[in-house]
């Protein structure tokens, strides 16, 4: 029986998890900013007020999503099982802050499993162990009040992280800036996008520090919204 004929109960389903990036891809963007990714991508993605908690070191990987009712972890703990290594586990919690859905033993458990890190719109607890690295993760709060295990919950389904749109198998940039989601359809054609963006970075960096930057550079943005010439110029 195929997934499309099983019956599932209401709010639960459990569907395979989703990877069509090829390993040099995933491995290109490892060292792609998430600010850079950003900027190619329109400036308006990505998620919003969370947290790292892991320390500063980046997470790149493929999106396991797990959408679960607030401040229970049934079905993160069944998609901790389904998830592989390198893969980013994407939970929408809901935003609720009332009950921590991942700590500790969740990470002792992720980490065993090689996952690259987890993004929880929700609440986690067991800071010191989460702070102490290996494990990338971020999270709208944090709470020592722990998670009830009683469903419902449904897994590699299309979620909203902290006001990101993920698809199961999409590829997840995070850094100590935040988190972003790279649509997998789009991830090949956006790479030489942030490459050149690195190159440009690196040529503004080295204008400022050598003095060279354009002085009307502003100007000519403030010229075209209608400011008068001898505002551009008072001191």
């Amino acid at each position: 029986m195929n997934d499309a004929q099983i019956s599932w109960p209401p709010g639960y389903e459990i569907l395979p998890r989703r990877s069509s990036l090829p390993p040099d891809v995933i491995e290109a963007f490892r060292n792609v900013p998430t600010a850079h990714a950003s900027d190619c991508m329109g400036r308006c993605v990505g998620a919003i007020g969370l947290s790292a908690l892991h320390g500063h070191s980046p997470m790149c990987g493929i999106a396991v999503t797990v959408r679960t009712r607030p401040g229970d972890n049934l079905m993160i703990h069944k998609a901790l099982e389904i998830a592989e290594a390198g893969d980013v586990l994407v939970i929408d919690g809901g935003g609720a802050l009332n009950q921590a859905v991942f700590g500790g033993q969740m990470r002792a458990t992720a980490m065993s499993k090689g996952l690259a890190g987890v993004v929880v719109d929700g609440a986690v607890r067991d800071l010191v162990e989460l702070a102490a690295g290996g494990l990338a993760c971020f999270a709208k709060g944090v709470n020592h009040r722990g998670p009830s295990k009683d469903g419902p919950g449904e897994i590699n389904v299309p979620v909203s992280c902290a006001a990101m749109v993920v698809n199961p198998g999409d590829l997840i940039l995070g850094d100590p800036d935040g988190v972003i989601c790279i649509p997998a359809a789009d991830a090949a054609a956006l790479l030489p996008l942030v490459r050149e963006h690195a190159l440009k970075e690196e040529r503004m960096m080295k204008a400022i520090a050598e003095g060279k930057t354009d002085p009307d550079q502003f100007n000519a943005i403030l010229r075209r919204k209608g400011i008068p010439e001898s505002a551009l110029h008072t001191r």
